[in-house]
């Protein structure tokens, strides 16, 4: 589902002044909330699609938006009155980086015992177009189950997860370019997929999560993958938690 637009054009002039900020201090670098989704998210590399996990903690501002209204208006009528807020996420894609984010399913990246009803509502902060990596679906995609993925290049220092057989996702990707302050909603299931920025300029992607309670499955799924990866950013969180239990 595409929508063109979720704001207007002064609220998302002001987001982009709060997503420039956050990315140019790294917010939440040293609790494990900033990291790199395709390399080794060492401290000192150049990070080809950095992104910032739970941004409004680090902003409490975003928080209290018209955008953040409407996402969550757009959410119940999708799921249901118990719909809740369950993330916020900032990805940014630098000027003339050749990173692509695979093809995936993102509940691919969450508990395999448990069944999830989520929606990510996906907003551009800029035009998003082929060029600059606008988001590609699967139609469809949703109605089936977590297929299985591996590390991003089968490198388990690397967070970022992808389908396996990403070729045949591709074949039958549909883009979905949009206009800045648009948006796009996908069920936490559907296969998706952003490419490279070839552009002269960041393409700067927020994303809201919403989502029924998560259930218990009766026979639980094995995300292999998940046990498969041994990455900088999950031991930054370990040390983030020792200290905490301290």
């Amino acid at each position: 589902m595409a929508l063109p637009a979720l704001t207007t054009a002064e609220e998302v002039a002001q987001l982009c002044d709060i997503y420039d900020w956050l990315f140019e201090v790294r917010a939440g670098r040293e609790s494990g909330d900033h990291l790199d989704l395709t390399s080794h998210d060492e401290d000192n590399a150049v990070h080809t699609l950095p992104q910032i996990l739970n941004p409004s903690k680090y902003a409490p501002q975003l928080a209290d938006t018209l955008l953040r209204a409407n996402a969550e208006a757009v959410a119940r009528q999708l799921l249901g009155p118990e719909t809740t807020f369950r993330f916020d996420h900032a990805i940014r894609k630098p000027p003339r980086s050749g990173a692509a984010t695979p093809w995936h399913q993102d509940e691919a990246y969450n508990d395999g015992g448990m069944h999830y009803e989520e929606v990510s509502i996906w907003i551009p902060l800029q035009e998003a177009t082929i060029e600059n990596g606008c988001m590609w679906f699967v139609p469809g995609s949703h109605k089936q189950d977590v297929l299985p993925h591996h590390p991003i290049g089968h490198d388990p220092k690397v967070v970022g997860l992808e389908v396996d057989q990403p070729e045949r996702a591709m074949a039958q990707g549909v883009p979905c370019p949009l206009p800045a302050g648009g948006a796009t909603i996908h069920h936490c299931r559907t296969l998706h997929y952003t490419g490279p920025n070839l552009s002269d300029g960041p393409r700067r992607a927020y994303i809201l999560g919403y989502g029924m309670p998560p259930v218990r499955r009766t026979v639980p799924r094995d995300f292999y993958w998940l046990r498969q990866q041994q990455t900088a950013w999950q031991a930054r969180v370990a040390r983030v938690a020792q200290k905490e239990q301290r």
